[in-house]
């Protein structure tokens, strides 16, 4: 039938099934968000929730103060992040919007029947528009189009949904008997847009410098919107209501109101405080303001701490718990800065331009002819001096220049906005003690570490990603830890070190399940060197949207952390495709972010100390995951052509020519796939219905087991899979991810793979292992087919 079709057929038919699959998303989505509305009517808890979460950490004993505790010093961010996986155009993306928007107003509103003929035809109107919308961009996406895009969703979703989350959450824990305090700002955003580098030539000085300012103006103007409403709802007269002291000073410093508002104190209390916000916005932009403007957020949330004190003590409480309460909460998180935005470079960049900078610093340095340890000793003597090395006359490289222009843009930010502008430092394809050592020489360089009083003022942020990496990262730590210079860096950041896992990459080097493993065993490792120098771990999850990125349930996943590794702190990026899904809908957006503070909360109390609830477990996990590299290792590394194979029989070609972000497919122009990103790779496999990175060698290591232990072995495996969360986990998603495989449709994928005898060979691997994996993970669950559970 297909190929009876003409291309301009063949285009539509793609178009319907793809908009088919879209619209019908879109439609269980609501139906999601209906269903959990008639759950939470009923009065109970669903898992998930915070109100379920704390229902259980108080029913196993724990006691109320620990969970207040635990809010007061929680860290929890998820990180926006510009990978290119988002194929949808904001047009479409927008349109898809309406269409979800009119769906829940039919589902939430009881409407007559011409309503419901008005609803029909809007509808109709909104799916002829996507329809007349072209799916693809026709140039790329520049990093400040990633960034307009990222601002989208702090209005559909983030500046409404947190304040409500923190509300509710506030009001729950007055239910159970505690004090009624504000709670500080634990659940925030952060972002790489416009900061991350990695493999990126467009992300640059003036580029994170107006990435920024778009933050910053987006955060101004949202707090002005909101000032201006309230005042509107506030026009509270003083004939009928007195007001505090406090308030009536902050009505008089107003000299913009009419005569007519002499008796409305709060309303031109408002005024004056519009008056300092937009005169905040000019400075922020490099203006002098003749209005004296807000030195810093803080001071905002100062005056409207007057407002809401005036009204609870003169019968106006029940007015300050709606939108005053819910713009000081966005205040508090959001600041003048929005999010916070992460910078991150590779650590071969770094070595180059440290290398530079010594080299013309210190002629006869050859700083990259020098072993690890050789490089540690001199970046410690460095490290220890005020001496800068840049120098100023001269011309260095490209490279070199953009590195130290960024830098001083940071340092810039840093003085602009306060230390929560720029927090972190990620430093990828991080695996020894010079790769960090390195970053901290760079931001002496700036004044964002001073070696006079050991202050550093950003996280430096190791990324373990490789297989290797993650095996070495215990002992990188250890031997930063045992650093005198290192540790006064850290009693500066409150003794908390963070530490970035790569999910991606370690699934591209090493197959699903050896990456799972080795993932968890570095978590394990770290837990245990943290604990011995006393330092609170911090770890950032780098995680994508696919099996083969570390995607699936995100509280599964928390829940499945060993023992120790969440402590109440975890970031977690959202790539992005994934933005759109979690976040593109207020009510999904509120459900996602609940979930993140729910499992945090859970893992952190509820979890034990042990890795895992057997020894056992631990070395059978080992073993599975050996066998399973070496198949994986054996396919994808060693196999001769099997470069060749994925390249005819996968859209590789295609995807890297797609629109679909700022950046690259690869890290450099080969060709080889130890260059390739792991986006493009994960993608690949699943365009042709593979799905290969999300469970290739689970096959070949269940047979190697069996071989090794028999029928106890199985019946082990069993028990890992109903007892321990981790192996459950891993089996959902892998349960998961055989489901969506197609191994007919891969078939005719394989056939453009010219060379018949490389095809029949790989090929006819791929489908054994496929097929031996589906056997195994029935056979371990017990279902009798995939997805039973």
């Amino acid at each position: 039938t297909l190929e009876g079709l003409t291309r301009g057929e063949t285009i539509h038919i793609i178009r319907a099934f793809s908009y088919f699959s879209r619209l019908a998303n879109i439609a269980e989505d609501q139906h999601h968000i209906s269903r959990a509305r008639l759950r939470s009517g009923d009065g109970g808890a669903r898992p998930g929730t915070l109100k379920s979460a704390m229902n259980a950490v108080l029913e196993a004993g724990v006691p109320a103060a620990d969970l207040k505790r635990f809010f007061e010093t929680a860290d929890i961010v998820p990180v926006l992040t510009a990978h290119p996986t988002e194929v949808g155009r904001k047009s479409t993306l927008d349109r898809e919007r309406e269409i979800a928007d009119l769906l829940l107003a039919r589902d939430r509103i009881r409407m007559t029947p011409e309503e419901i003929l008005e609803s029909d035809e809007a509808l109709a109107r909104a799916v002829l528009t996507l329809w007349q919308t072209g799916l693809l961009r026709r140039s790329r996406l520049r990093v400040i189009d990633e960034v307009a895009n990222g601002l989208s969703y702090f209005d559909l979703t983030f500046l409404s949904a947190l304040p409500r989350l923190y509300a509710g959450l506030e009001d729950g824990l007055v239910a159970l008997g505690l004090p009624d305090v504000p709670l500080p700002a634990f659940l925030r955003i952060g972002s790489w847009i416009g900061g991350d580098r990695d493999g990126n030539p467009f992300v640059t000085a003036p580029v994170m410098r107006q990435a920024l300012a778009m933050q910053s103006a987006h955060a101004l103007g949202f707090y002005t919107r909101e000032l201006e409403k309230l005042s509107d709802e506030l026009p509270l007269d003083t004939r009928l209501v007195a007001v505090s002291p406090e308030l009536a000073d902050l009505a008089s410093a107003d000299t913009a109101s009419t005569l007519h508002r002499d008796h409305e104190p709060y309303r031109r209390a408002i005024t004056g405080m519009l008056q300092r916000l937009r005169a905040t916005a000019a400075r922020l932009k490099g203006s002098t303001p003749s209005d004296g403007p807000y030195g810093s957020s803080a001071e905002l949330l100062i005056d409207l701490a007057v407002l809401e004190t005036s009204l609870a003590a003169n019968g106006g409480r029940s007015l300050a718990q709606g939108r005053l309460r819910h713009l000081a909460r966005a205040v508090d998180i959001f600041g003048f800065h929005l999010a916070s935005l992460d910078m991150r470079q590779n650590s071969d960049v770094h070595e180059r331009v440290v290398a530079e900078l010594l080299e013309v610093a210190s002629p006869g340095v050859m700083y990259r002819g020098l072993t690890e340890p050789e490089r540690v000793t001199l970046l410690l003597k460095e490290l220890a001096t005020p001496r800068l090395l840049g120098l100023p006359a001269w011309t260095y490289s490209d490279e070199t220049a953009s590195e130290l222009a960024i830098l001083h843009e940071a340092a810039d930010q840093h003085q602009r906005f306060g230390p929560n502008v720029m927090p972190n430092y990620v430093i990828s394809k991080a695996a020894a003690v010079s790769d960090v050592l390195e970053v901290a020489l760079l931001l002496k360089e700036v004044g964002l570490y001073r070696p006079k009083t050991g202050a550093l003022d950003l996280n430096i942020v190791p990324l373990f990603e490789t297989i290797a990496d993650l095996q070495s990262a215990d002992d990188v730590m250890e031997r930063l830890f045992r650093l005198p210079l290192y540790r006064r860096m850290l009693a500066g950041r409150a003794q908390t070190q963070e530490v970035m896992l790569g999910y991606s990459d370690s699934n591209k080097d090493g197959g699903f399940l050896t990456s799972g493993w080795e993932l968890y065993r570095a978590e394990i490792a770290l837990v245990e060197v943290f604990a011995r120098h006393a330092i609170r771990l911090k770890l950032f999850h780098g995680r994508g949207g696919s099996v083969g990125r570390g995607g699936g349930p995100s509280y599964d996943a928390i829940l499945a952390q060993p023992g120790g590794a969440v402590q109440g702190a975890i970031r977690v990026t959202e790539q992005g495709e994934v933005i759109a899904a979690k976040y593109g809908n207020p009510e999904l957006g509120h459900r996602n972010l609940e979930v993140l503070a729910a499992a945090t909360l859970e893992a952190s109390l509820l979890s034990g100390k042990d890795a895992a609830p057997k020894a056992e477990y631990l070395v059978t996990m080992q073993r599975l995951s050996e066998h399973a590299f070496k198949a994986y290792r054996g396919l994808v590394y060693e196999t001769e052509g099997f470069e060749s194979y994925f390249r005819d029989s996968t859209v590789i070609g295609e995807i890297a020519n797609l629109n679909i972000g700022s950046r690259p497919a690869s890290r450099t122009t080969s060709q080889k796939i130890e260059d390739l990103r792991a986006i493009p790779w994960v993608f690949s496999w699943a365009q042709c219905r593979l799905m290969l990175p999300g469970w290739y060698g689970f096959g070949a290591a269940l047979a190697a087991y069996r071989a090794e232990h028999g029928e106890n072995g199985m019946a082990l495996l069993q028990e890992m899979a109903r007892d321990w969360p981790f192996f459950r986990t891993l089996l959902s998603n892998m349960d998961m991810v055989l489901a969506k495989t197609n191994i007919a449709i891969a078939s005719r994928y394989a056939a453009l793979v010219r060379d018949e005898a490389l095809r029949e060979a790989i090929f006819g691997r791929i489908k054994a292992e496929l097929q031996a994996s589906i056997a195994g993970v029935l056979e371990v669950t017990g279902q009798t087919e995939l997805l039973a559970g």
